[in-house]
């Protein structure tokens, strides 16, 4: 199953099901508050519904619009840890995303004047579905209701004012999310698919969840050891070598920048910079 979030006039939102080349619309207000709903969320997704919409014509909301957490992973693929001159960890490396970041999967990646180092980082993300607390392996796999795409786009300039990078990490307005949650049973358990970031048409990150350090499972059995994990947070796992400030000469994105992320059999989001 694919399930999306589809801005309505009226400043609305409703979830939806993807079938085909439209877009059945359900009655809850996105696809968190359709999680969040009872433990017969997957049952009210799949259930009959009224309008649809077409796809292509779909304004797409960020997935899940206001998550209770959004807890990102950093660190988590080899390639990426030598571009940043760091070892590899010996625990999953955290830091914590704010909703007010969040945008949908082509919505304008706006700019403020504040900072001149804007990178991108795509990754793969997955929204919980059931609450966990001190999984085990087997009960994290459980807890994942599906996975999705993010561009965890950095200020680079703000991530390493400090020790502490989480003011570079949560831009309001800076995060694409979606286009559509990808349910396990369609997808499988995500373990090896191919990933690729584009900057105006040319690959720049490229490599396969396979290579992940730890993951979607273990991040969920590690987080939820210290807090409980309830239906509709949003995790991600991290993203692989490529980015532009771990080049040289170092590359950041500019007004009028086309960033894409791709994943297999996931989505793809796309978005254009655009300077405020």
């Amino acid at each position: 199953m694919r399930l999306s979030t589809v801005r309505r006039p009226g400043g609305q939102t409703a979830a939806g099901r993807v079938e085909g080349d439209e877009i059945v619309l359900l009655p809850y207000a996105s696809v968190g508050t359709l999680i969040a709903s009872g433990p017969d969320w997957k049952e009210a997704a799949a259930a009959p519904g009224g309008e649809t919409v077409a796809l292509d014509d779909a304004d797409l909301a960020p997935l899940v619009p206001q998550p209770p957490k959004i807890v990102c992973m950093g660190l988590n693929y080899a390639t990426h840890l030598r571009e940043m001159g760091r070892t590899p960890p010996t625990h999953p490396t955290l830091f914590a995303k704010y909703a007010s970041s969040l945008i949908g999967p082509t919505d304008d990646i706006v700019v403020p004047p504040v900072t001149d180092a804007v990178d991108w980082e795509g990754e793969l993300a997955f929204v919980i579905g059931t609450t966990v607390r001190f999984a085990d392996e087997p009960a994290a796999r459980a807890a994942i209701a599906g996975y999705t795409v993010m561009n965890d786009i950095t200020m680079r300039d703000w991530q390493f004012r400090t020790l502490q990078f989480l003011q570079g990490k949560t831009f309001e307005g800076s995060t694409p999310l979606g286009p559509a949650l990808v349910t396990p049973d369609e997808l499988g358990d995500a373990g090896d698919l191919a990933l690729r970031t584009l900057v105006n048409g040319e690959v720049m990150q490229k490599s396969r969840t396979s290579d992940l350090l730890f993951p979607a499972a273990e991040i969920v059995r590690y987080v939820s050891q210290f807090m409980t994990l309830v239906p509709g947070d949003v995790l991600t796992t991290g993203t692989p070598g490529g980015v532009g400030h771990g080049r040289d000469p170092k590359v950041y994105l500019t007004d009028g920048d086309v960033v894409t992320v791709e994943i297999e059999g996931v989505g793809t989001t796309r978005n254009t910079i655009r300077s405020a």
